[in-house]
């Protein structure tokens, strides 16, 4: 597959899975569809994980990538002009560290969150983290009898495993594609041509 043909392809499957990254961070505001006091929202989920690195970080080399895509050839390394701006492959591999970065910070976040759990009333009208200090071994995820201890909200812990699962699949998907990206890119500066298609 030609390097510009491959950054289309990553550029175009790159958005929805910075669109669902996005949303899942922004559900993780609100607990089984409740909205809290900003004192009761897990602190993980303020470092935006999903917003800001699998999402934002994400869209500008996609964006970047559709452009170095062009026409689908190799012949584009020092870039043409699309959407407004010059794109061009170098641009595009640097922009791939940056998603990739994303993508990784995004990961890493998330399977913070899914080894801490989340904060929670435990039933006494206090919110802590019951979770946080168990080692993997007895780690609640592994250990489904111990979610009665979280009473409020409801469905919390649920809730928490499966956005911050997706936001970590999402997150390792985008590291994966952003370094393909990245190889591919460096591929195309060298096999790559300033030559551009006559009219």
């Amino acid at each position: 597959m030609c390097t510009g043909k491959c950054s289309k392809c990553i550029g175009i499957t790159l958005f929805p899975l910075a669109a669902c990254a996005i949303v899942s961070n922004v559900l993780l505001y609100f607990p089984n569809g409740r909205v809290l006091q900003l004192s009761e929202i897990t602190d993980l989920v303020w470092f935006f994980h999903g917003i800001l690195g699998a999402g934002i970080l994400v869209i500008l080399p996609a964006f970047m990538m559709l452009g170095a895509g062009g026409a689908g050839c190799c012949a584009n390394r020092c870039g043409r002009p699309w959407a407004g701006v010059e794109s061009s492959m170098l641009l595009s591999v640097v922009l791939a560290v940056l998603g990739f970065a994303g993508g990784v910070y995004c990961a890493v976040i998330s399977s913070l969150g899914l080894i801490g759990g989340p904060l929670c009333d435990t039933g006494d009208g206090e919110y802590l983290y019951p979770f946080r200090n168990n080692t993997l071994e007895d780690n609640y995820l592994f250990n489904q009898t111990t979610w009665s201890i979280c009473k409020e909200p409801e469905n919390i812990i649920l809730w928490n495993i499966v956005l911050f699962s997706i936001l970590l699949a999402i997150g390792v998907i985008e590291a994966i594609l952003c370094f393909i990206q990245v190889i591919s890119g460096l591929t195309g500066l060298i096999c790559g041509s300033c030559m551009r298609k006559r009219k």
